[in-house]
């Protein structure tokens, strides 16, 4: 068993590649950048807005404290939410010379901690860790009577975690999900009931699942002085990255690690918080300085990551946002040179889309910007075909983020597997061209092949000679064991190396990413906005942020589109995104379209029981007040739910992506009999009705 933190020779203040004083470190931070790197050991609240530098601020302020004396590097605890971000801390703390100090995930963390205090804490044989949930929750559903459909798990999966990630028990979720109104598979009560199941299940296996890792870690350190005096004396300063995400679960967590003491820093921007539906909440970040009044607050604003145009673009997206609290009101100031002003593409379907974004991504290419440089955002994973079919009918390399993992493609592997029995030699030379010379052993050609799958293997071994070149040129004197080190290290986190290829993500997984060029591509309302979104200004607000984090991607080209229909030849009634309103310049021929006017807004919803004016959202869907009675149609309310769990099956979609619950209550009581008047129910825009309009008249006709 390693020690925690797995070696005292990690305490160490020096390494063999410090700068000569620590005033070096601070040499090209702007003054807010300075202002947090040299403040005092305590309580330290960054607002860093988009592009602001905020992992060079942080890294910088760790380095500093530990160049000063502040603190050994081995008592550092830097957390933040993806393998990816933990790998770029490491990355940089070891270019400014720290070695030592941890950066990892929450998890990552957790799961060190608690294989290191098992014994001490359980005292048997430790559990293993549950890789996926949903085989559980299955067998958890079917034996409590639950929906063992595919995306029922799925959403029972989700909703577990969302449980557990909010410190909500079985017992007291039925009240919690009724009481926020949870958009969920099957009624609360039987959630709970698989909740309880599943973790009896996982107990009886003796198994952990991921957010185990945190509660485990958590009751050790709450319940046991003697492992959260040895962990306190371990670490002593502590770093969050990302704060706005943090869960009430992580935050606990957090308590525990700091355990009263207040040597905290903790950096975020809630203007990008996406992860409420996980139980993330901006609310610890907006309130530190009321957990600690003298703490130093520092404001990064300077945007060094996108053109003015793109900052000005993004300013006025999140400007328009609702209820903003005072210490989400970033306004970024942009500090590059002016670029080209952000294109607006509107297409009778979403094939024109595609291939209007492929063609301009062929330009962009042919005049110089390399692939790797280029992401095509979307909001569902599911609008990546058409792109994908676009960008090979013209030749063009994509890679589709959350596809195969790289450390996992055979290619790699065989690479890694050459790499590590080289480096047992101790050859001489520089570290690039040893790579270079035993990646030809396994496929690495001087001249790329011509497309397909072959060139995929060859970007792949590409990339490992330019990371190799990368290693050369910040760490001095790395060896081919330094190397493949860096390697292992990096495939345990995740942390692939650039491949060369157009990026194909959704804007949740571009969170933290950055790229030269970006295409926002969908902008429709049911899209963008998400359909089951609308109705609740908290959720629509949140797509506000969503789409302001897949603007701020950019760094000097931004394309933002939309298509009427979703296929050629279908009726073009989409309308592009409400979060596209006042965006476009005046000259663009959508810009003379009038933005509707919610109805509430404009005084015209009225109720059709009494005639009086409806302004809650909930009221205006049902088309009546509150107060007046329900004609809803039991039965035909009945027939819907079914007709549309068989959809969602047919579709492999959660049901709610079809219709929410309240859309089909507010059909079940209107009982609309043509299209218009079905798409006079709020919630039911262009798409729904294109696509389902029919169908849900059949049914409500009494067809089957």
């Amino acid at each position: 068993m390693s020690s925690l933190g797995s070696a005292a020779s990690e305490t160490s203040l020096t390494s063999s590649k410090a700068p000569a004083k620590a005033d070096d470190l601070l040499d090209g931070l702007d003054p807010e950048q300075r202002a947090a790197a040299v403040a005092p050991r305590g309580p330290v609240c960054v607002l860093a807005g988009a592009g602001t530098g905020k992992t060079r601020t942080i890294t910088h302020r760790i380095a500093h404290l530990v160049r000063s004396g502040h603190v050994a590097a081995g008592q550092v605890l830097a957390v933040t939410f993806t393998a990816r971000a933990a790998g770029e801390m490491r990355s940089r703390l070891r270019a400014l010379g720290v070695e030592g100090a941890q950066a990892r995930t929450f998890h990552a963390a957790a799961l060190r901690q608690l294989r290191y205090f098992w014994p001490r804490v359980v005292g048997d044989q430790q559990w293993d860790l549950l890789e996926g949930k949903l085989r559980m929750v299955g067998q958890a559903a079917n034996r409590v009577g639950a929906g063992t459909e595919p995306e029922v798990l799925r959403d029972l999966a989700g909703e577990i975690e969302w449980a557990k990630a909010s410190l909500i028990s079985p017992e007291d979720y039925p009240a919690v999900a009724s009481r926020l109104q949870r958009d969920i598979p099957e009624s609360p009560a039987r959630v709970a009931e698989v909740y309880r199941m599943y973790e009896q299940l996982k107990t009886a296996a003796s198994q952990l699942d991921f957010d185990d890792l945190l509660l485990h870690t958590t009751a050790a350190l709450e319940e046991h002085g003697t492992v959260a005096n040895e962990f306190r004396d371990r670490y002593r300063c502590f770093v969050v990255d990302e704060y706005q995400d943090v869960t009430p679960l992580q935050q606990r967590l957090l308590d525990a690690w700091v355990g009263g003491r207040d040597d905290l820093t903790v950096v975020g921007d809630a203007n990008q918080t996406i992860y409420s539906f996980g139980g993330a909440s901006p609310k610890p970040l907006l309130e530190f300085t009321r957990r600690f009044p003298e703490a130093a607050v520092v404001r990064l604003e300077r945007d060094y990551r996108s053109t003015p145009q793109i900052v000005d673009l993004a300013n006025r997206v999140i400007g328009a946002a609702r209820g903003r609290p005072a210490g989400s009101r970033l306004r970024l100031i942009g500090q590059r040179p002016d670029g080209p002003a952000p294109r607006f593409g509107e297409y009778d379907d979403e094939p024109a889309e595609a291939a209007a974004a492929a063609a301009r991504i062929r330009e962009l290419l042919d005049s110089g910007v390399p692939a790797s440089e280029i992401a095509i955002l979307y909001r569902v994973n599911a609008q990546s075909e058409a792109y994908e079919q676009a960008l090979a009918e013209l030749g063009i390399p994509y890679l589709v983020r959350g596809g195969q993992r790289f450390f996992d493609r055979r290619e790699v592997r065989q690479a890694v597997i050459a790499l590590r029995q080289a480096a047992a030699s101790s050859p001489e030379g520089e570290l690039a061209d040893l790579v270079r010379r035993v990646l030809a052993a396994v496929g690495l050609t001087e001249q790329p092949p011509q497309g397909g799958a072959a060139k995929e293997r060859w970007d792949a071994l590409l990339a490992l000679v330019e990371l190799a070149e990368e290693l050369q040129r910040t760490v001095e004197g790395a060896t081919l064991r330094t190397y493949v080190a860096e390697l292992e290290q990096r495939a345990s986190a995740q942390h692939p190396p650039t491949v060369e290829g157009v990026t194909l993500a959704s804007l949740h997984a571009a969170k933290g990413l950055e790229w030269d060029a970006v295409f926002l591509v969908g902008l429709a309302e049911g899209t963008m906005p998400i359909q089951h979104a609308d109705g609740d200004e908290r959720a629509v607000e949140e797509e506000r942020r969503l789409f302001y984090v897949g603007v701020t991607r950019a760094r000097e080209h931004l394309s933002l589109s939309w298509a009427l229909s979703r296929h050629p030849g279908g009726r073009r009634n989409r309308r592009r995104s409400r979060f596209l309103y006042g965006l476009l310049p005046e000259e663009h021929p959508a810009a003379r379209v009038a933005r509707p006017q919610p109805k509430s807004a404009a005084g015209k919803a009225k109720c059709r029981v009494c005639g009086g004016p409806l302004m809650a959202t909930m009221e205006i869907k049902l088309g009546r007040c509150g107060s007046c009675p329900s004609d809803l149609d039991e039965e035909l309310l009945a027939r819907l739910k079914d007709w549309r769990v068989e959809r969602a099956r047919e579709l492999k979609v959660p049901a709610y992506v079809v219709f929410t619950d309240a859309t089909l209550v507010a059909i079940a009581e209107q009982r609309p009999v043509d299209h218009s008047a079905l798409v006079a129910i709020s919630g039911i825009g262009a798409g729904k009705l294109d696509r389902f309009g029919a169908e849900v008249l059949a049914v409500v006709r009494g067809a089957s």
